[in-house]
C-alpha cells in the first residue's frame, strides 16, 4: 500500500506504508545508542535517507503538515529524544527508508495503464500493521 503525501504539477511523492524492512533504527552506525525502533522501505528512491511521518508537530521541530493530524519531517534528534524517553509509540511514529516518487505525469500513465488502483478515503489510519 503507498499512502500518497504530497501531488501538483512537478510530480508525486509518497510512501509504502505496510512493508517492514527487518531492521531497526537502532542498526545504523549513527543511531546506536537508540531504542530499538522498526525502520519501514517507504520505497526505492533515496534509500540512503530516513524519512518519517508523525504526530508530534509540537515536540518534532522543522515538521511540515502532511494531512488530517499527519506530519512529516522533523529534526532527527528530537524524534531519537521522544523513542528513548518513550514518548512515541507504533501509532505515532513511523520511519522509513526511502520514499516512492513519480515526475510529472508519470504517475497517472501508469494509473491509466493500470498498474496502480487508487482508493480514496476520507480518513487513513497510516500506522496499520
Amino acid at each position: 500500500m503507498i499512502l500518497l503525501t504530497e501531488v501538483n504539477a512537478n510530480g508525486a511523492t509518497g510512501f509504502l506504508i505496510n512493508r517492514f524492512s527487518g531492521h531497526s533504527l537502532n542498526d545504523l552506525e549513527a543511531f546506536q545508542d537508540v531504542k530499538p525502533w522498526p525502520l519501514y522501505e517507504g520505497g526505492p528512491v533515496d534509500t540512503e535517507h530516513i524519512y518519517l511521518l508523525h504526530k508530534h508537530p509540537h515536540t518534532i521541530k522543522n515538521s511540515r503538515p502532511a494531512f488530517d493530524d499527519y506530519y512529516m519531517e522533523g529534526d532527527m534528534s528530537d524524534v531519537v529524544t521522544l523513542i528513548n524517553n518513550g514518548e512515541a509509540t507504533p501509532e505515532s511514529l513511523r520511519l522509513f527508508i526511502g520514499y516512492c516518487g513519480w515526475d510529472a505525469e508519470e504517475l497517472e500513465a501508469e494509473i491509466i495503464e493500470g498498474s496502480w488502483k487508487l482508493t480514496e478515503n476520507t480518513h487513513v489510519d497510516v500506522f496499520i500493521k
